[in-house]
Order: C-alpha cells, then sequence, then structure tokens
C-alpha cells in the first residue's frame, strides 16, 4: 500500500522513517539530495540509457560501441566532444562558441555515417524522451533496455527534456524527477521517498501519483514523506507526526486512513487537508 507520513516541518518525518529502516533491508532510499554532473553529463548518460544506445548502434553497423560516445573513440577531436569551445576571458565569464568542426554535434564526422533506424547518434541524442520512447519503443531502432528508462522519464513528467541536454541546464525540480527516474529501476520490495514533489508542477504530481500507484500495483510497499495535500489525499494509509516541530514534535498524532484524517480534524494536517478536500 501506499502509507503517506506527514506533519508540520521538523516534525520528525524523515528521523521516523529513515531510523526504522534496518541496516541491509530490501529498501531503495529515495531522498532529496541534488544530483550531481558535469556540463558533459546528460540524462542519457546520468541514467546508463546510453548504454544499450550505444550497443544497439553498434550492433546495426557491425562496429564498436566506443565510436559512439563522445566521451570516448567518437569524440570530435576539436572540441573532445563537448560540442563547444570554452573560451577563458579571465576576469570575465567563459565563453562557449559552438565548434566549427563538428557543428555541435559532439562526433567525428565518420561516426555520423552510422546509422539505426534512419537516424544517426547525434540526431537521437537531439530528440526530447517522448520522440525517443516512440523510437526506441518499436520497428528497425527497438531497443527494449533503453526504451524502459524512457517510460520512466516519461512518467515523472520529462518527457519533453532532450536525451543528450547537459545536466546543467536543468532546474533542481528537473534533476529531483531524473534522480527519481533512475532509482525506480532498483531492485527492492519498500521505496521510501522523501518529498518526491518538490518542485513539480500540479500535473507532473498527477503523473508522480500514478507512478506510486503502478509501484503499489506490482506488489510493492511505498513510504512517502509528504507535504502536498494531493498525495495525503491519494494515499491509502497516513501518519500525522506533530503536534508542533523539534520539542514539540516527534509524536504519532494521527493515524488511519486519510478520510478519518479529514472527519476528525484533530490536527494540523487533518484541518489543511479538510479544506483541500472541500469536507
Amino acid at each position: 500500500m501506499l502509507v503517506v507520513l506527514t506533519g508540520v516541518a521538523g516534525s520528525g518525518k524523515s528521523s521516523l522513517v529513515h531510523g526504522s529502516i534496518p541496516a541491509g533491508a530490501d529498501v531503495v532510499s529515495i531522498d532529496q539530495g541534488g544530483i550531481r554532473g558535469s556540463r558533459r553529463s546528460n540524462p542519457a548518460t546520468y541514467t546508463g540509457m546510453l548504454e544499450p544506445i550505444r550497443k544497439a548502434f553498434a550492433k546495426a553497423n557491425g562496429v564498436k560501441p566506443a565510436l559512439f560516445s563522445s566521451n570516448s573513440e567518437g569524440a570530435c577531436a576539436n572540441c573532445n566532444g563537448a560540442g563547444v569551445i570554452y573560451t577563458d576571458l579571465g576576469v570575465m565569464a567563459t565563453v562557449a562558441t559552438t565548434c566549427e568542426v563538428c557543428e555541435g554535434k559532439r562526433f567525428e564526422a565518420s561516426v555520423l555515417d552510422y546509422h539505426l533506424g534512419g537516424r544517426d547518434i547525434s540526431e537521437v541524442l537531439a530528440m526530447s524522451v517522448t520522440e525517443a520512447e516512440s523510437f526506441f519503443g518499436s520497428g528497425e531502432a527497438r531497443t527494449p533496455a533503453a526504451h524502459a528508462i524512457l517510460v520512466r522519464l516519461a512518467d515523472v513528467g520529462l518527457g519533453y527534456l532532450g536525451l543528450g541536454q547537459p545536466l546543467t541546464t536543468l532546474s533542481g525540480g528537473e534533476r529531483q524527477r531524473l534522480k527519481l527516474a533512475s532509482q525506480m529501476a532498483e531492485k527492492g520490495d519498500i521505496y521510501v521517498l522523501d518529498e518526491p514533489t518538490t518542485g513539480l508542477h500540479l500535473a507532473d504530481v498527477e503523473q508522480l501519483l500514478g507512478l506510486l500507484d503502478r509501484l503499489v500495483d506490482s506488489g510493492k510497499s511505498v513510504i512517502v514523506v509528504e507535504h502536498h495535500q494531493a498525495v495525503m489525499a491519494h494515499a491509502d494509509w497516513i501518519i500525522d507526526l506533530g503536534p508542533g516541530a523539534g520539542h514539540d514534535g516527534g509524536r504519532i498524532v494521527f493515524e488511519g486512513t486519510p478520510a478519518d484524517l479529514v472527519a476528525a480534524r484533530s490536527t494540523l494536517t487533518g484541518q489543511f487537508l479538510a479544506a483541500y478536500v472541500g469536507a
């Protein structure tokens, strides 16, 4: 089932759930920590999606997978696979200009002669997640390992992201969702998510709820620490901590269904959730 831990900020939600997980437990824990990535990192490299894509290109063309990495043998020699030339102007900001040799495509011209499903590797990396999901889902380019990752990225509302878009151009919320989509692939019977709606648009919260439902339907237990009322209302079971924060927190002030919490209105969470659902 979907269990949501609620309560005012500082009431002890994260401390309770993370302090209750025994060492070595079969738990996938997804926290609020940001993801790190250089300007050479992108959604394709971060999620591990580039590996099956490179192998698919190599198999289709009878060449080495290393040719289809801009960090390896296939990289443009002029810009070292960055697609841009960085010029350090000393006291001024570093200026980036498109590489004149590869025209920003990041690969040697000879590599772009190899195709998969009628596209070269630079064209694939220029695709959005939504385009790539369709491309790798069927036909000559069908690549199940890449497609599975693309489905998860779409599930968390990142269908518009480019596969080769530098991680440095992503917002905090986009990075969180990228991390969420990546870790959803890990094997575990229990998933613990710490405020997964951080930085999400309302429409993306709906997609996230659908993703959580699919995890539950597949037999997983999902525990979410959350402030968002839409997630609270969607829960099978709520554990509310409080009544306040810090020294005034740390106690379970309610445990039950969202409907019971709304009916009781005995806690701050219950009062706000009642207003949210119009009860």
